[in-house]
């Protein structure tokens, strides 16, 4: 039987580690070639598919819809300012009473010089708890019309009155609204 020194042994184990060496990294190599090209292949099976059901979808939107414009029931309606402060006023005491609030006063405010000529401004005195004072307030900046709250003015509970999350306090508002005019 051939006998192997310990030379020879290293030099026939370092020789299989290389012919091992050089199966195992183009056989890797292609497996991930393979992963790439199957991913690529999906990518593009669902690009298409998008494009598809996109072109499926029905007509192309109207030119005001393209570029975002605001759906009517986010403007106050009227042939008039004076009207369109009425129906603002309306609409904060409809979200008021909802909120069990009372409306102390409301009232149009003189539009100032900054202001655009579709803008409708009111002032608003509520007596208020503070948790319904949070609806409120998201009713009024999420909903439509579009209302933006100018200012707020807290005037808290006086202190003969028990001071708690529920207490009612004084709330002061200014608003603005804006404003499509319509022909009467």
């Amino acid at each position: 039987m051939l006998k192997l020194d310990r030379e020879k042994a290293i030099s026939l184990a370092a020789l299989l580690a290389l012919v091992l060496a050089a199966i195992t990294v183009p056989a890797l190599s292609l497996k991930a070639r393979s992963d790439a090209a199957q991913d690529l292949a999906d990518t593009q099976d669902m690009l298409a598919r998008l494009e598809a059901a996109h072109q499926r979808s029905g007509p192309k939107p109207k030119a005001h819809e393209e570029m975002g414009a605001a759906p009517d029931t986010a403007f106050l309606n009227a042939p008039t300012s004076g009207l369109a402060s009425a129906q603002f006023e309306a609409y904060l005491s409809r979200l008021a009473l909802a909120q069990q609030a009372s409306l102390a006063s409301s009232g149009a405010q003189q539009a100032n010089h900054a202001d655009a000529p579709e803008n409708v401004r009111i002032q608003a005195t509520l007596d208020i708890r503070y948790g319904a004072l949070q609806t409120l307030l998201y009713q009024l900046e999420t909903g439509t019309p579009y209302v933006f709250v100018d200012s707020l003015t807290l005037q808290p509970p006086t202190s003969s009155q028990h001071q708690s999350s529920d207490s009612t306090m004084k709330v002061t508002l200014n608003l603005r609204a804006l404003w499509h005019q319509t022909q009467p």
